[in-house]
């Protein structure tokens, strides 16, 4: 019951904003995604630590086709709907400092998103998936298009197109999947990995890259990525942390729970060529951050650099490389919409967001310069921020994989603070000029939001176990499951 209640109350908000006059829509909109986070709250006090699956829900749908409405979490997936339903009250709070025409429809787009994303993360088939998959992009697709910057109908078509391509891949993938169940073909979850297994290392090779590209597209890996970073840059800033903080998740979180297991024997063989092109997104993400001029577009870039650290880490297929994953999915999530919120607030005082304009903020507002360094020290993984939680397994497992993915893999890490560094120096340091000068205070909102986010980085970089206690034995599991299948 729990779990249908985190699906459907963001939809059944999204619709009543619809109806709802003025600006006060987005004050409805706030209460409910608070409401919202105080249910997966709820959720946790009545978790069961171990690796089962828990507030299953499972009716049938389509009867004739084996499809059913199965949904519940286990400790992944339960970790995946805290982020989501973390983030959209906060991404909601950055909005009440602008106007938007249309809010109903603006926040209802926001929680119908919302809506889609829990979904997606507690399906337990895959058909159903694939349908909340295709539903998140749509409120994104119109969020972009409405409310984007320029050339937004040409970049959001594009990013659109990506995203359609790899999903039917993904759904030629289960299909080929649902052929191989046994009896009366289904597409329950625990079917299509046995499904996936039974097969040989040729047709799990087939399943994927079907499933992977899918994947790929929506994290972005490298060559996938082409769309990110206008996308990112063009949308406006909540549609970029809904992009950023929580819809790439969706593919990395679908490595873990989709690819892995369904076809372990074309993991293991295309291994070394996925972790190849993760490692490579890496480095040449990273050095175009370096010189870029374009703040927004600096930190699009670094998230793929960041994404691909995940993806290698995942498919290593080692415990320490997918706890890694999915902790850094989490800081990574909170980090990346504190940076978008803070490109946001410089964009809206000074007109711009070109970084050789800035500079000497901190002598005007010290309080924004200490909340900015936090959120870059987190997105830098400094030792006691949640951002080095993460990226510290993710190396371990790399490593344990191949040390020279990992020296390879090891440079997001510096070259992550080469240009995040930079960038603060450029922005907040040095002397004021005639635009800086004027930067004016944080609003209340703005101090809302940075003050979260940071007491976010650093109460779970300090104290990380409750969150590794959550998805260690489903993890644990999981890789167990998909190495046995490998044969080791």
């Amino acid at each position: 019951m729990i779990t249908l209640l985190l699906i459907f109350f963001p939809l059944v908000a999204a619709l009543l904003l619809l109806f709802v006059k003025g600006q006060q829509v987005r004050n409805i909109a706030i209460v409910a995604a608070i409401i919202e986070f105080a249910i997966v709250l709820y959720a946790l006090t009545q978790y069961q630590h171990g690796n089962a699956t828990q507030f299953e829900a499972n009716y049938n749908w389509i009867n004739s086709l084996g499809i059913s409405f199965h949904v519940g979490m286990d400790g992944i997936s339960l970790l995946m709907v805290l982020l989501t339903t973390f983030l959209v009250p906060i991404i909601i709070l950055t909005s009440f400092n602008r106007e938007y025409s249309n809010p109903s429809h603006f926040y209802s787009l926001l929680l119908a998103m919302q809506f889609a994303l829990v979904g997606v993360f507690v399906s337990l088939d895959g058909f159903l998936f694939y349908v909340f998959w295709e539903l998140a992009l749509i409120p994104i697709y119109f969020i972009c298009l409405l409310w984007g910057g320029e050339n937004r109908a040409r970049i959001t078509f594009k990013f659109f197109i990506y995203t359609l391509t790899g999903s039917l891949l993904m759904l030629g993938g289960f299909i080929y999947l649902y052929l191989h169940t046994p009896g009366n073909h289904t597409f329950d979850m625990h079917a299509l990995y046995l499904a996936g297994q039974s097969i040989g290392l040729s047709g799990q090779g087939y399943v994927f890259w079907a499933i992977f590209i899918a994947f790929a597209v929506k994290m972005p890996i490298f060559p996938f990525h082409t769309w990110q970073p206008d996308t990112y840059t063009v949308a406006p800033t909540q549609g970029t942390m809904l992009l950023s903080g929580i819809m790439l998740k969706m593919g990395t979180y679908g490595l873990i729970r989709w690819l892995l297991p369904v076809a372990p024997l074309g993991v293991e063989h295309w291994a070394n060529v996925a972790i190849g092109l993760s490692v490579i997104g890496i480095v040449y993400a990273s050095c175009i951050a370096i010189v870029q001029k374009d703040f927004k577009r600096l930190i699009a870039y670094s998230s793929i650099a960041h994404v691909g650290l995940i993806s290698a880490g995942i498919l290593a297929v080692n415990v320490q490389g997918v706890q890694g994953g999915i902790i850094q999915m989490l800081s990574h999530g909170v980090n990346v919409v504190g940076l978008f919120f803070i490109v946001d607030i410089i964009q809206k005082r000074m007109g711009t967001r070109d970084i050789a304009s800035l500079g000497g903020i901190r002598n005007v507002n010290p309080q924004f310069a200490v909340l900015f360094l936090i959120v870059l020290l987190g997105s830098v993984a400094l030792p006691l921020t949640n951002g080095f939680i993460g990226e510290f397994l993710l190396l371990n497992g790399v490593f344990q994989f191949n040390a020279w993915a990992a020296a390879f893999a090891g440079l997001s890490v510096i070259l992550g603070a080469v240009y995040m560094l930079r960038s603060y120096q450029s922005i907040m340091l040095g002397e004021t000029n005639i635009s800086t000068q004027g930067f004016a205070p944080l609003t209340g909102n703005e101090k809302a939001v940075l003050f979260i986010l940071c007491a976010a980085i650093i109460g779970f970089g300090v104290y990380p176990k409750p969150l590794l206690d959550i998805a260690e034995p489903s993890v644990v599991k999981l890789v167990a499951g998909v190495r046995m299948a490998m044969g080791k």
